[in-house]
């Protein structure tokens, strides 16, 4: 029984360590500029805020992103530039939050472009 006990904390305490440092550590950060094609609120329980920005003059250069609930103005700043050209400020994780995003990219602040 005893053993029981201390293989259920080890394997809590590893669970919480990867736990941690998937949400923590950030794998890289930078910046992405481009017109702002699509940005939204959906999901089904876990509703998230997913975008979209083009790169280019092709479809295929797209850069898709997340951005979590508590950045309130960033959410603001990219629902009013919806169309335009903007330089979105990012990091990116190690692995995909499902409750947090669709992506492993989560912008932290946002700056029109003049183009």
């Amino acid at each position: 029984m005893k053993f029981l006990i201390k293989l259920f904390i080890v394997i809590l305490i590893v669970f919480a360590g990867f736990f941690s440092f998937v949400y923590f550590a950030h794998y890289s950060d930078g910046i992405r500029a481009g017109k702002l094609v699509k940005f939204s609120n959906k999901g089904i329980l876990f509703k998230t805020w997913e975008g979209e920005i083009s790169q280019g003059v092709s479809e295929a250069q797209t850069f898709i992103f997340s951005v979590e609930d508590d950045e309130k103005q960033t959410i603001e700043d990219l629902n009013r530039l919806q169309g335009k050209f903007v330089k979105l400020h990012y990091f990116e994780r190690y692995k995909t939050l499902f409750w947090l995003g669709d992506t492993k990219y989560f912008i932290t602040k946002v700056e029109e472009e003049q183009n």
